[in-house]
């Protein structure tokens, strides 16, 4: 595993998984899997929290939990510039472990 650190989730994208305020424990330099939750480089820059959804010929295209709130791949029409972090987990304010998704 690669280094270890903490992200902090801003804004409400990712409601009603993530809230405005957490802190989360992530990996760097772990290789990512669809359905998990990252700290990824967005096309125009910003480092944002966001669900790995489907890795493409061009890069991971990334989605949001809530629908009604942030941006992500399908809404910009481009995948993500880099997968920066992988999260392990939420540390505060409840503490649990983040894996992937299943639909």
């Amino acid at each position: 595993m690669g280094r270890i650190g903490i992200a902090v989730v801003r804004g409400r994208s990712m409601l009603p998984t993530l809230r405005e305020g957490d802190r989360l424990l992530v990996a760097y330099g772990v290789t990512p899997a669809a359905g998990r939750i990252a700290v990824v480089r967005l096309p125009d820059g910003v480092v944002a929290v966001k669900r790995l959804d489907v890795l493409g010929d061009d890069g991971w295209w990334v989605s949001r939990d809530n629908p009604r709130e942030g941006v992500d791949s399908w809404t910009s029409g481009r995948p993500v510039d880099a997968v920066l972090a992988v999260a392990l987990g939420r540390l505060w304010p409840r503490p649990r472990r983040l894996g992937a998704r299943t639909r």
